[in-house]
């Protein structure tokens, strides 16, 4: 199952096991729970404290849990985890194993004190790049606290329980049989859920902070830059970011980097995070940003409002905010988010394995997006609006190789209909004769461009029409002290490399702007006469 490479290296991170685990598979005859048991007694074969058994009683088969031998600490999971689940699976077998996680201290104690009985159950899909976080987290919180388990199941090989728990994206996390949540979470974000004062504390803890000389508000590329350059200068520098990593982390295949021929985003943005605490930087993640009040007076302190009530203070702030999913804005769109509406075919492709579809774009990522979902869906409808495709013409000409996509030009989507539940279909406009038309299906993949993560912003600093930020050549705004960088301005050209090189000039300009500030005088004492 593993080929000598990865036996290697696996066999490498066994060694840090600390105690002995148990390898418990529940089987059936298929050819996948075949392809486990092969996995498993790789795993087994190189570690004498890793033991495997057959004999496994789960109703989902093919599955397995790793449990710490003579304890209640275990992880599960249906299916095998390989992909971007493989990570998922080496770090489990290490954390059952007794080896310490790298998560703060603080959270850990967080975790290990939640009272009451979490039975939590992640459908994930192998080609998802957000759901390892998910999976991951939870994974360690059922290692910390007895009173978690959780279970992460492949959705492609449990399509039966997806489409009778109508699951259509992933992770999707259910907690005690009842849905928890969809999307991305970290075990901070997972734990402040359950843990209902930890908002409050995390409140106060932040109102107590010092002003920084550079506040960076976003924790994207450009944000990331922005923080190193700034704390490289030696001054006192802050990240709020509402996801550190940005819309990086919901990005696939990255081959445009220079320098790196490919990487993913995930990877991307835990490089990004892991270098930023590599300096000083105080970095509080998961803190929305809600409102900008510039300083009275040249030099004084600018203030950013947080959604939890606290308030950060700095001499300069950096936006960088990104930028997120352009919606539709149709009826049904909202209603059936999640219920067959998504905007991550790499993640939630899978689900619709043999289904009808339709992707809506077409430009470069509507294209992409609807060339990879070909090869697992059933058939594929692109609609653009424009009377043509904008992507490029490479990409074209695979599109109209593949025998089960239709292209519709000129079509403008009004509706996402459904029954109630989940997705039926979609109707739009024919732009060329007027005339309504209906397309059953039951999901719709939206790739229609990015919208400026700038509302916050209005009334304080100058935005564009599309609600960019305005900067100059140096990521100034229109405030003094309040610089800006990355996709939420109008710089043009919306990639990695870019919001980097942003985010580090807008660091330098803050750097700038503060060493040039008049220097305040002691005041005199008085002199008795």
């Amino acid at each position: 199952m593993l080929d000598a490479d990865l036996k290697t290296q696996l066999q490498a991170y066994l060694e840090k096991v600390v105690h002995p685990i148990e390898l418990v598979a529940s089987l059936d005859q298929s050819e996948k729970s075949q392809e486990l048991k092969g996995l498993l007694e790789d795993i087994a074969s190189l570690s004498d404290k890793v033991s495997l058994r057959l004999d496994g009683s789960d109703a989902r088969k093919p599955s397995f849990a790793i449990n710490r031998i003579g304890t209640d600490v275990g992880v599960r999971f249906a299916g095998i985890p390989m992909g971007h689940e493989f990570t998922s699976l080496v770090l489990a077998l290490l954390q059952v194993g007794g080896h310490p996680s790298k998560t703060a201290q603080e959270v850990i104690e967080q975790v290990r004190n939640l009272d009451g009985e979490y039975r939590f159950e992640t459908f994930m899909s192998l080609s998802c790049h957000s759901c390892p976080d998910t999976v991951q987290a939870l994974n360690l919180m059922s290692v910390i606290n007895p009173n978690i388990s959780h279970v992460a199941i492949d959705g492609a090989l449990f399509q039966d329980e997806v489409n009778e728990r109508q699951v259509m994206s992933v992770p999707t996390v259910f907690l005690n049989g009842e849905l928890f949540d969809t999307g991305r979470m970290s075990i901070e974000q997972i734990a402040g859920r359950l843990d209902t004062g930890a908002a409050e504390r995390a409140a106060e803890r932040l109102k107590a902070k010092a002003p920084f000389e550079v506040l960076v508000v976003g924790g994207g590329p450009a944000g990331a830059a922005a923080a190193i350059y700034a704390a490289r200068k030696g001054i006192r520098t802050g990240v709020a970011a509402e996801r550190f990593g940005g819309q990086v982390l919901d990005t696939m295949a990255i081959e445009n980097f220079i320098s790196v021929p490919y990487t993913e985003g995930p990877k991307l943005g835990a490089a990004l995070e892991q270098h930023v605490h590599e300096y000083d930087v105080d970095v509080m993640n998961l803190q929305r940003a809600e409102q900008l009040v510039p300083a009275t007076t040249e030099g004084g302190l600018h203030e950013v409002r947080l959604a939890n009530g606290a308030t950060l203070k700095a001499r300069t702030v950096i936006l960088s905010t990104g930028a997120r999913w352009r919606n539709m804005n149709v009826p049904g769109e909202q209603e059936y988010r999640n219920k067959g509406v998504t905007y991550c075919p790499h993640c939630d492709g899978p689900l619709f394995k043999g289904k009808r579809v339709a992707v809506i774009g077409g430009g470069n990522s509507g294209v992409e997006a609807a060339i990879d979902l070909a090869g697992i869906v059933g058939h594929v409808t692109l609609l653009e609006f424009d009377g043509k495709l904008r992507a490029d013409e490479v990409l074209q000409r695979k599109l109209r190789s593949l025998p089960n996509v239709d292209v519709i030009v000129s079509a403008q989507t009004t509706e996402v209909l459904g029954d109630g539940q989940k997705v039926t279909g979609l109707a739009y406009t024919d732009r060329s004769s007027g005339e309504s038309r209906q397309l059953a299906l039951e999901g719709v993949f939206v790739q229609i461009g990015l919208l400026p993560n700038s509302e916050w912003l209005k009334g304080t600093v100058k935005l564009s029409p599309r609600g960019e930020i305005e900067v100059d050549a140096r990521g100034e705004t229109s405030v003094p002290g309040v610089f800006a960088a990355g996709d939420v301005t109008t710089v043009p050209y919306k990639q990695i490399v870019i919001a980097m090189g942003e985010g580090s000039k807008a660091s330098l300009s803050a750097f700038d702007y503060l060493i040039r500030l008049p220097v305040e005088q002691p005041a005199k004492e008085s002199v008795a006469a």
